[in-house]
């Protein structure tokens, strides 16, 4: 109860709230990213106590990592890596006039993915950790093919198009430096393609200019505003769809924490690995990407959960589970803290402390992201041709801002035309953003695995976890026939 009460002094509170806040408008600008609110916070951490610039970053990672669906949801521009997700479903709601449930049910499921991700910190992170450590390259191996897979699941329309998608994603993840040989790949003497193309540009391209282009090419009324819904919600319908999917936040909830757990990972991994199977397991799947609140709810509670994932190795073994504990794990050094095992017991109340800022954080989470969807919302109003103006903007600046350099600006503007392309044929987009963040996971850990044994795959299907993981991914793709022919059976014979 101490360390509870003392997260409340006024010296941790308003640098938290502060903080949390910030996170709000970093996380909702399209290209500024979760790991960029937290790197712009590190260094006022430095001027406060160890708490409070912990209870900072924690803050701010949860609300930018919210924050980021709220562009999502309106405008087809994910605000985060993580919002990536967010766009399919989220996205046709709007269309249908739900963009307020969505985004509301984002607010309070992300708020809930928090706290059960914060729980599963508190009371099995020494667990969790033991088995994360388990997880070698072989096994990261199979689980980026598994995420991979999901591409076949949350793709709507023809499969093939779905896979050339995907292969296109994994195409472009391998343009750059080699990792083993370290001889450029289709680089073509260009010393920026060198450096390999940068994610978040790729993804603002596909999804923000190509749905500026779509709606000048389709003589969208752009005088008319982007939010111009009537719909009153009431807590008492929104608290009835929640109710009606608890069981999908809790299951989204646990696979986002437990893919956050393993480094490298990351929320951005989680969201699509829960879209895929809240896809799977539903029995609306054929509603999934066309505006299903299931579509929204999985994504959404998994980032969040994430966060309290990747804090699970970082605590307990100091090994950063993200790009965010990893920046994290510097500020805890920096304040002379050490994780590992016996953080436990030598800073028993600094850790206290970081548990229940991480679930008080969930309630500041919900107050500010109401403030934050009002004031998003509010801009949403404008005339299209002012927002979309804004969107070119703010895309345009994010993008440069990643690196300081103009040819990120060029991807956003070549992607932006491909995705505009590819929507006009009817390919999807979201199989070739997971191929673009699961492509280097694969060949890395594959490529590593085989350099090991000596170029063997022995060690791929030999090993309990990487069985296991092979075993679910075939599973997955044989469900269908195999239940198919079990109920034909169970017809001819009944």
């Amino acid at each position: 109860m101490q360390a509870f009460f003392s997260i409340f002094q006024l010296h941790v509170l308003i640098p938290w709230l502060l903080a949390m806040a910030l996170g709000i408008f970093v996380g909702g600008i399209p290209g500024l990213t979760a790991t960029m609110a937290v790197a712009l916070i590190v260094p006022l951490t430095y001027h406060v106590e160890a708490i409070a610039g912990i209870a900072m970053i924690i803050g701010v990672s949860f609300t930018s990592i919210f924050a980021g669906d709220i562009p999502a949801t309106f405008l087809r521009v994910p605000g985060t890596p993580a919002s990536g997700a967010a766009v399919l479903d989220g996205y046709q709601m709007h269309l249908k006039g739900q963009g307020s449930l969505a985004i509301t049910l984002d607010l309070i499921c992300s708020a809930i993915g928090g706290l059960v991700g914060i729980l599963i910190l508190i009371f099995v992170a020494p667990a969790l950790s033991r088995f994360a450590l388990k997880f070698t390259h072989f096994e990261y191996f199979w689980l980026g093919v598994l995420g991979l897979s999901m591409s076949a699941v949350i793709s709507r329309g023809s499969r093939i198009k779905g896979l050339i998608s995907m292969v296109l994603g994994v195409l472009v993840s391998t343009i750059g430096i080699d990792i083993t040989t370290g001889y450029p790949r289709f680089a073509f003497g260009n010393i920026q393609l060198m450096e390999g193309i940068e994610f978040i540009p790729v993804m603002i391209g596909l999804f923000g200019i190509s749905e500026v282009l779509r709606s000048i090419f389709t003589m969208e009324d752009m005088a008319g505003a982007v939010f111009d819904e009537k719909i009153k919600l009431t807590s008492r319908s929104v608290g009835k769809v929640i109710n009606e999917n608890k069981l999908l936040i809790t299951q989204s909830s646990v696979v986002g924490t437990l893919i956050g757990a393993l480094p490298g990972a990351g929320a951005d991994v989680a969201a699509w690995v829960a879209y895929g199977l809240a896809k799977r397991t539903s029995k609306n799947s054929d509603q999934f990407g066309a505006g299903c609140v299931e579509g929204v709810i999985a994504p959404t509670s998994a980032n969040n959960a994430a966060i309290g994932g990747t804090w699970i190795p970082a605590l307990v073994f100091g090994i950063p589970g993200d790009t965010i504990t990893a920046i994290v794990l510097g500020a805890m050094m920096m304040y002379g803290l050490k994780p590992g095992p016996l953080v436990f017991e030598g800073e028993r109340l600094l850790v206290n402390q970081i548990f229940s800022v991480g679930l008080v954080s969930q309630l500041f989470l919900l107050i500010l992201g109401y403030i934050g969807i009002k004031s998003f919302t509010w801009f949403f109003r404008f005339p299209r041709n002012i927002v979309f103006g804004g969107i070119l903007i703010f895309s345009v600046v994010g993008s440069f801002a990643i690196r300081n350099n103009l040819f990120d600006v060029g991807v956003v503007l070549i992607f932006g035309i491909l995705g505009f392309v590819m929507e006009r044929s009817e390919i999807p987009l979201a199989p070739l953003i997971l191929g673009l963040i699961l492509g280097p996971m694969i060949e890395e850990n594959l490529r590593i695995g085989l350099i090991k044994t000596s170029g063997s795959f022995a060690a791929f299907v030999t090993r309990p976890i990487s069985v296991s993981l092979a075993t679910i991914l075939v599973v997955m793709f044989l469900w269908d026939p195999i239940k198919s022919l079990v109920l034909k059976l169970v017809k001819r014979h009944s």
